[in-house]
Protein backbone atom coordinates (compact mmCIF):
# COMPACT_ATOMS: atom_id res chain seq x y z
CA UNK A 1 0.00 0.00 0.00
CA UNK A 2 1.42 3.38 -1.03
CA UNK A 3 0.65 6.58 0.83
CA UNK A 4 0.82 10.20 -0.27
CA UNK A 5 0.81 12.71 2.56
CA UNK A 6 -0.32 16.22 1.59
CA UNK A 7 0.60 18.31 4.63
CA UNK A 8 2.15 21.79 4.84
CA UNK A 9 3.51 21.41 8.38
CA UNK A 10 6.93 19.75 7.97
CA UNK A 11 6.91 18.28 11.49
CA UNK A 12 3.55 16.58 11.01
CA UNK A 13 4.48 15.41 7.49
CA UNK A 14 7.81 13.97 8.69
CA UNK A 15 6.17 12.23 11.65
CA UNK A 16 3.49 10.63 9.47
CA UNK A 17 6.01 9.56 6.87
CA UNK A 18 8.30 8.03 9.51
CA UNK A 19 5.36 6.21 11.10
CA UNK A 20 4.22 4.72 7.79
CA UNK A 21 7.70 3.86 6.49
CA UNK A 22 8.54 2.31 9.87
CA UNK A 23 5.51 0.04 9.43
CA UNK A 24 6.77 -1.06 6.01
CA UNK A 25 4.74 1.21 3.71
CA UNK A 26 5.85 3.50 0.91
CA UNK A 27 5.05 7.10 1.82
CA UNK A 28 5.79 10.31 -0.05
CA UNK A 29 5.14 13.85 1.11
CA UNK A 30 3.73 16.77 -0.83
CA UNK A 31 3.57 20.16 0.88
CA UNK A 32 0.58 21.44 -1.09
CA UNK A 33 -2.25 20.45 -3.40
CA UNK A 34 -0.42 22.23 -6.19
CA UNK A 35 2.65 20.00 -5.77
CA UNK A 36 0.41 16.91 -5.91
CA UNK A 37 -1.23 18.19 -9.11
CA UNK A 38 2.19 18.49 -10.75
CA UNK A 39 2.95 14.79 -10.18
CA UNK A 40 1.32 11.61 -11.44
CA UNK A 41 -2.12 11.24 -9.84
CA UNK A 42 -2.57 8.61 -7.15
CA UNK A 43 -4.36 5.39 -8.09
CA UNK A 44 -7.15 3.38 -6.53
CA UNK A 45 -4.77 1.22 -4.51
CA UNK A 46 -3.12 4.26 -2.91
CA UNK A 47 -4.11 6.19 0.19
CA UNK A 48 -3.88 9.97 0.21
CA UNK A 49 -3.74 11.73 3.57
CA UNK A 50 -4.93 15.31 3.12
CA UNK A 51 -4.57 18.15 5.61
CA UNK A 52 -7.86 20.05 5.47
CA UNK A 53 -6.10 23.34 6.22
CA UNK A 54 -3.69 23.49 3.28
CA UNK A 55 -2.56 26.92 2.07
CA UNK A 56 -3.39 27.86 -1.50
CA UNK A 57 -5.75 25.24 -2.88
CA UNK A 58 -7.45 23.95 0.25
CA UNK A 59 -7.79 20.38 1.43
CA UNK A 60 -11.53 20.14 0.66
CA UNK A 61 -10.88 21.12 -2.98
CA UNK A 62 -8.12 18.51 -3.18
CA UNK A 63 -10.42 15.84 -1.73
CA UNK A 64 -13.08 16.69 -4.33
CA UNK A 65 -10.49 16.43 -7.13
CA UNK A 66 -9.17 13.10 -5.82
CA UNK A 67 -12.72 11.74 -5.49
CA UNK A 68 -13.45 12.63 -9.13
CA UNK A 69 -10.54 10.62 -10.53
CA UNK A 70 -11.48 7.63 -12.70
CA UNK A 71 -9.80 5.32 -10.17
CA UNK A 72 -9.93 7.33 -6.92
CA UNK A 73 -7.57 6.55 -4.06
CA UNK A 74 -8.62 6.02 -0.49
CA UNK A 75 -8.71 9.45 1.17
CA UNK A 76 -8.06 10.29 4.80
CA UNK A 77 -8.54 13.87 6.00
CA UNK A 78 -6.46 15.14 8.89
CA UNK A 79 -7.26 18.36 10.69
CA UNK A 80 -6.80 20.31 13.88
CA UNK A 81 -9.97 22.28 13.17
CA UNK A 82 -13.11 21.96 15.27
CA UNK A 83 -15.57 19.17 14.51
CA UNK A 84 -18.11 21.76 13.36
CA UNK A 85 -15.63 23.31 10.91
CA UNK A 86 -14.58 19.90 9.60
CA UNK A 87 -18.24 18.97 9.06
CA UNK A 88 -18.94 22.26 7.28
CA UNK A 89 -15.90 21.94 4.99
CA UNK A 90 -16.49 18.28 4.08
CA UNK A 91 -20.29 17.96 3.96
CA UNK A 92 -20.39 18.43 0.17
CA UNK A 93 -17.78 15.71 -0.36
CA UNK A 94 -18.18 11.97 -0.55
CA UNK A 95 -17.77 10.55 2.96
CA UNK A 96 -14.13 10.43 4.04
CA UNK A 97 -12.31 9.17 7.08
CA UNK A 98 -11.22 12.01 9.38
CA UNK A 99 -8.38 11.90 11.91
CA UNK A 100 -8.06 14.79 14.34
CA UNK A 101 -4.70 16.44 15.07
CA UNK A 102 -2.57 16.15 17.05
CA UNK A 103 -1.58 12.64 15.91
CA UNK A 104 -2.25 9.89 18.40
CA UNK A 105 -0.98 6.35 18.91
CA UNK A 106 -3.95 4.83 17.09
CA UNK A 107 -3.36 6.75 13.84
CA UNK A 108 -1.21 4.01 12.29
CA UNK A 109 -3.94 1.41 12.66
CA UNK A 110 -6.58 3.86 11.43
CA UNK A 111 -4.51 4.79 8.38
CA UNK A 112 -3.60 1.26 7.39
CA UNK A 113 -6.74 -0.76 8.17
CA UNK A 114 -9.87 1.34 8.35
CA UNK A 115 -11.94 2.02 5.29
CA UNK A 116 -13.79 5.28 4.74
CA UNK A 117 -17.57 5.13 4.74
CA UNK A 118 -19.22 4.78 1.32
Amino acid sequence: MSFVIVEDDPAVADALQALLVGAGHDATVRSSAESLFSSAPPRGGDTVIVDLGLPGIGGAVLVAWLSALADPPRIIVISGKSSLTIERETRHLRPVQVLRKPPSADWLEAMTTASPPH
